[in-house]
């Protein structure tokens, strides 16, 4: 997930991404779950507006081919395990020696040095690492595995991006890349903030479920409602408290604001028998004219069929699926898939011609199989 979402974001601002398979198994990601024509969801999804290239990197041609290719490419983005890809002959500086200008994002679990940089892992190791997995769950409750995948989607995927996107404008300005080195259990840590600060500050992190934005506030949780769905309740701050109270005809709770410890517990006790006493849709419409952070837990497919996100264009059907919009909007650019997820090899002649190579080599390539 973290190099092809990267490089996701990447292809829909306008990049050509070459996605570079070998000759085996390739991106097994094509058989994560079913899919139209036997190609999965997960890997059209992520893999749109990318061209493919297959390649054997263990052959000396292919070598060669990788390294004719990077000498004009801007950018390699690569989710080995540190010193694989200088085995390979296709490390950051074999490549600088043939373009001094290009990038190499090399996403790893730990590093590329330290005492596990050589370790394997997955995104709920890379949580449990950083201090967060430890944080999350309610009080009295074991660790909850968040379904949002964190280390992979914030660590491997949004950090490479903006380590990518610093280090080609600097090239613009300079004349030479840099090896972007990003570690997905560091971007984890270093946006694990709330716990840093109450550990400086009290000399211990509260316990999971009694942090101020996990338990420790009545004024922000998730209520559950008469028909068993839920509500976020999020009027933190004191405009919003008050807000909430009035609509709800209760200016005796204006006083109970930020409570803590057992004065929190008991507005908590309260405030969840008054949710529980009518149905979502009734609480949903309640709130909706009133400004004060208390909305409805939607599922996924609420989400994409809610006017906000339609108005935003969030869904897009593309391929024979519903994908993700870019989370982001540009003046004057408008998104559009306008390329499927690339086949194995599909677009390899293509790449390769482009690059300079002859029918001749193409057809050689192709004979040994390199490509």
């Amino acid at each position: 997930m973290p190099g092809p979402v990267a490089t996701l974001h990447l292809a829909d601002l306008g990049a050509d991404v070459i996605k570079v398979e070998d000759h085996g198994a390739g991106d097994y990601a094509r058989l994560l779950g079913d899919g139209p024509d036997g190609v999965s969801v997960f890997y059209r999804g992520v893999n749109r507006n990318k061209r493919g290239l297959r390649l054997d990197l263990k052959q000396t041609q292919g070598r060669e081919v990788f390294l004719r290719l990077a000498r004009t490419a801007d950018l390699v983005v690569e989710s080995f395990r540190p010193k694989v890809s200088d085995k390979l002959g296709i490390g950051y500086e074999a490549l600088r020696a043939v373009n001094p200008k290009i990038a190499y994002c090399a996403i790893t679990g730990y590093g590329q040095t330290g005492p596990l940089a050589m370790a394997a892992g997955h995104d709920l190791n890379y949580i449990g690492f950083a201090g967060v997995l430890e944080q999350i769950g309610v009080d009295g409750g074991r660790p909850a595995i968040p379904n949002l995948q964190i280390g992979d989607l914030l660590g491997g995927a949004m950090t490479a991006v903006m380590g990518i996107l610093a280090a080609l404008f600097d090239a613009q300005r300079s004349g030479q890349g840099r090896l972007v080195d990003v570690a997905m259990s560091e971007a984890v840590l270093a946006h694990n903030l709330f716990p840093l600060f109450a550990l400086q500050t009290e000399g211990k992190v509260p316990q999971r479920g009694a942090d101020i934005l996990s338990g420790g506030d009545a004024g922000y949780g998730v209520y559950a409602t008469a028909d068993g769905r839920y509500m976020a309740v999020a009027p933190l701050e004191k405009k919003f408290w008050d807000l909430f109270c009035d609509a709800l005809q209760r200016p005796d709770w204006k006083a109970r604001h930020a409570a803590r410890g057992q004065a929190a517990a008991a507005l908590r006790r309260e405030l969840k028998g008054l949710f529980a006493s009518r149905q979502q849709s009734e609480w949903r419409d309640f709130f909706a004219g009133v400004d004060c952070c208390v909305t409805p837990v939607l599922s996924v497919a609420e989400a994409l069929e809610h006017p906000q996100f339609v108005a935003r264009g969030m869904a897009v059907h593309a391929d024979g699926v519903t994908q993700y919009a870019p989370p982001l909007k540009l003046s004057r650019w408008v998104f559009a898939v306008e390329r499927a997820a690339p086949a194995p090899g599909e677009h390899g002649q293509e790449v390769l011609r482009e690059a300079g190579f002859s029918a001749a080599e193409i057809r050689g390539l192709q004979q040994a199989a390199v490509i």
